[in-house]
């Protein structure tokens, strides 16, 4: 008789301790794990969003025990040796302490693995899936969900917000290396083993990227992380558009009240559709959102008593604001261009038709031309013009406006002809001027301003040929606002110009300084130097540029102080670019400077990288060349290796060498470390 084989039962009891293990980890450390999932999260999915996901990633983390489903176990406890990072536990989701050995520190590191592979995976959803699904199906969240409120985390300050600001210019595996960093206390080693586990392609590379974010202070860099800011469990709360939820409430009874004679009337209306070729474009399908009458529209002295001084505050202005025909073609060619309109948009700026109805901040007529301006929810600023005669097609001009200010939202351009501009300023500007950058010494010119706010036709900076002037609008908010507040702005090609501010240079035993704006002496001076470098940046959706004095030096031979300079560009979708520039004596105000090294992608003197070490080299009057070398506040000791060798103390360096001498350069900073020259 064969013997058979008892049935196999699958071990139920052994997934359910280990089910338990995982829930009381999550439990436990809940908050913290919530934290580091809303770090690495996408920011573009909104504050609101993303404390809803960051909560569902978590709680989705938790394995599923029978049902016949496959099921990940968690690991079992290994006395000799466990996975890298996986063993490492928290204090509350506070701190950095190591586990204990037990199963629920154990549980708690694979319990983060799974956090991290969801939340990594929101940012690698594919391109075509609808930009406000955050991702397919399967990753979307379903609980919890919160109808007719808005949930944020509390606000940080200024040091809170420039973190959150460079976090969203990196992708989610620099972020998550960040964090894990920071919140979990992991060293490089353990968190590129822990990233290649949780998927990344490149750990190593998040690391590298993850390094340019950090602050020199480890510990406040965790007590910024820490904060409110990035707590999704402490929140507030604020209602949803109520008018508009209202309308929709409405909406939704009078359709149930339609059905049935929609019903009734499908198949003649599909007939009657086809007969005729009733509009099936997306415009018709937008129809209440690209109604002219629907447009949001600013009360005019509203920018004097808000908190929020942006595009949002401004007013409807121009003589064309009731001409519904011109609003409904621009807002029709906004939803469908025609092919007879030429459609721009500065680099990381969408072009698809508004969710919500836009803000109408301008319709008139601008060196013949009729031209309106908008401003939507999704923070773009959008230009429509068509020609008043002739037979010219009309234009559609996007660019980006996040977070958008005093300065960076204080004027946008509203026309271009041949080689001038006109301007279309904020209502609080109270004063402007034009000047040139290449002739600081010479005071600004008064700029006529029409009572619908266009400015008089501007000089444009010459982006090609010789560079001998670079026109400038100096403007002044108003006392209502800021007093005595001042700054330049410069037109580089696109709707928003770039605003202009300066670092000076560092002080003796000072605290580092913070950016302000370029109207000083000291500043129009370094200016009148690197202005010209500014036609690199032309198109490139850039918001401001900061041209910060991080080093002076005594040349060799007599040859004079020269300064050392990094011209850093911030871009509206984000990412930064670098330019470090010498400046040696010259016997012309503006004589350019010397750029030395240009790096794109990086956070290089800016919040996040707040060291920095250049070198050049530089040929004395004798004839004789030198190997040059300066460095940022916090560097102590500069040393030269390759064909020639030497070191200084300090932040500046120099030593004899070839022309074309190999020399590697690097510094040591205080607190610690090395620090590489760029080149």
């Amino acid at each position: 008789m064969p013997i058979v084989p008892p049935q196999q039962r699958p071990d139920v009891r052994r997934d359910r301790t280990d089910v338990r293990q995982a829930e009381a980890a999550l439990v436990e450390h809940y908050p913290h794990l919530v934290r580091l999932a809303y770090v690495v999260l996408p920011p573009g999915l909104g504050r609101h969003r993303r404390v809803l996901a960051a909560h569902a990633v978590v709680q989705r983390a938790l394995p599923a025990v029978g049902g016949g489903a496959p099921t990940a176990r968690v690991p079992a406890q290994s006395r000799r040796s466990r996975p890298t990072g996986e063993a490492t536990g928290t204090d509350s989701g506070t701190g950095t302490g190591t586990g204990t050995g037990t199963g629920t520190s154990t549980a708690y590191g694979w319990m983060r693995l799974r956090v991290l592979r969801t939340a990594l995976a929101y940012e690698r959803r594919p391109r075509w899936w609808p930009g406000r699904l955050p991702a397919p199906a399967a990753l979307r969240p379903t609980v919890p969900v919160v109808w007719g409120l808005r949930l944020f985390p509390r606000a940080g300050g200024v040091d809170e917000l420039a973190l959150d600001r460079a976090l969203s210019r990196v992708d989610g595996a620099a972020r998550a290396a960040f964090a894990l960093q920071v919140l979990e206390g992991l060293d490089a080693s353990a968190v590129r083993d822990l990233l290649a586990r949780a998927a990344v392609d490149d750990p190593a590379d998040a690391v590298r990227r993850a390094a340019g974010l950090g602050s020199p202070d480890r510990d406040g860099a965790r007590a910024m992380l820490g904060s409110g800011e990035f707590d999704p469990c402490t929140v507030q709360t604020r209602p949803s558009d109520l008018l508009r939820r209202r309308q929709r409430v409405r909406a939704a009874a009078v359709a149930a009240a339609l059905c049935v004679l929609a019903g009734g009337l499908a198949v003649a209306v599909e007939e009657s559709t086809r007969a005729t070729g009733a509009d099936r474009s997306p415009a018709g399908a937008l129809a209440p959102v690209l109604d002219p009458a629907e447009l949001l529209r600013t009360a005019a002295e509203q920018w004097a008593d808000t908190s929020r001084v942006d595009f949002t505050a401004w007013p409807a202005r121009g003589g064309r604001t009731s001409d519904t025909e011109l609003l409904g073609r621009a807002l029709r060619a906004w939803a469908e261009p025609p092919g007879s309109v030429r459609v721009s948009a500065t680099p990381g700026t969408g072009t698809v038709p508004p969710v919500e109805p836009p803000r109408l901040l301008f319709a008139g007529e601008v060196d013949g031309a009729a031209v309106v301006l908008f401003h939507d929810s999704a923070d773009r600023v959008v230009r429509y013009a068509e020609p008043l005669s002739g037979t010219g097609g009309a234009a559609l001009d996007f660019a980006r406006t996040d977070d958008a200010d005093v300065t960076t939202g204080g004027a946008v351009v509203i026309g271009r002809t041949g080689d001038g501009a006109r301007f279309l300023l904020a209502p609080w500007i109270a004063e402007s001027t034009t000047r040139d950058l290449l002739a600081p010494d010479t005071p600004g010119r008064p700029l006529a301003v029409g009572r619908d706010g266009v400015t008089a036709a501007v000089p444009r900076p010459a982006l090609g040929g010789a560079c001998d002037a670079w026109p400038v609008l100096q403007l002044r908010s108003s006392e209502r606002i800021v007093e005595k507040h001042a700054f330049l702005v410069t037109d580089l090609g696109d709707l928003a110009p770039v605003h202009l501010t300066y670092t000076p240079k560092p002080g003796r035993a000072a605290p580092a300084r913070q950016p302000r704006e370029a109207t000083g002496p000291e500043a129009l001076l370094a200016w009148a130097r690197t202005a010209c470098s500014l036609r690199t940046l032309s198109a490139a959706g850039v918001r401001s540029v900061n041209n910060w004095a991080f080093a002076e030096q005594k040349l060799p031979e007599g040859g004079g102080p020269a300064d050392w300079l990094c011209t850093r560009a911030e871009t509206w979708r984000g990412p930064g670019r670098a330019l470090v520039q010498f400046l040696p004596a010259a016997a012309s105000p503006t004589e350019p400077a010397t750029v030395v090294a240009d790096r794109g992608d990086t956070a290089l003197c800016g919040r996040f990288g707040q060291h920095v070490l250049a070198g050049t080299r530089w040929k004395a009057p004798s004839g004789r060349w030198y190997v040059l070398a300066a460095g940022s506040r916090a560097v102590t000791r500069i040393e030269a290796k390759g064909a020639v060798r030497g070191a200084a103390e300090g932040t500046a360096f120099a030593v004899r060498a070839p022309r074309d001498a190999e020399v590697e350069l690097t510094a040591a900073v205080r607190g610690g470390g090395t620090l590489p020259a760029v080149y």
